[in-house]
């Protein structure tokens, strides 16, 4: 009996770790145009790597609901680059360290600091203020990186994989399966 919980478990933990391969396949092999799901991946990019659901994340979400984004990329996104800031905190934290401490624009930044409206921001913050910095220098080619890649595999990965033999073995796996439920 205690076997059979412990295996249900684990094959309950491998679950979550293919259902969201599983959307990520989905959502490159649909109808959505590759800009869509590009642009939806770097507002996710900003919104997890800033730590907080603050005024910032509202207007994200805000302007995610108002343009042509692939919703489902943004939410996948949103949930991975979330793990990934955990890993990148310290350079988030240097980098906002550095910048809120450089004694050429801490005028600018206590002018900041008294419009009520910006506190909302907790732009004082330095793992927000790295965060959100370094997304915005990586937004730009971020987008351009993942239209490209995106189209580089509907163009040529997605014929070359079914066409191996490898797919067929593919089609009979959980993953494909998981895949196939979504859809």
């Amino acid at each position: 009996m205690r076997s059979d919980s412990l295996l249900f478990t684990r094959l309950k933990g491998k679950d979550a770790m293919i259902k969201p391969l599983a959307s990520f396949l989905k959502i490159l092999n649909s109808e959505a145009s590759p800009g869509q799901i590009s642009l939806a991946l770097c507002f996710s990019m900003v919104a997890g790597f800033t730590p907080f659901f603050g005024l910032l994340t509202l207007c994200l979400l805000f302007l995610v609901l108002v343009l042509k984004v692939n919703l489902s990329a943004f939410f996948l996104g949103w949930g991975l680059f979330t793990a990934l800031a955990f890993l990148l905190d310290p350079l988030f934290h240097g980098a906002g360290f550095w910048l809120l401490s450089h004694p050429g624009i801490e005028g600018f930044w206590t002018s900041l600091y008294n419009m009520p409206v910006l506190r909302l921001i907790r732009f004082n913050n330095t793992v927000f203020m790295g965060s959100f910095v370094i997304s915005l220098l990586l937004f730009i080619p971020l987008f351009f990186m993942l239209q490209f890649l995106i189209k580089k595999y509907r163009s040529q990965f997605m014929d070359w994989i079914q066409k191996t033999r490898i797919a067929q073995i593919i089609k009979g796996t959980k993953i494909f399966m998981a895949y196939k439920s979504l859809g």
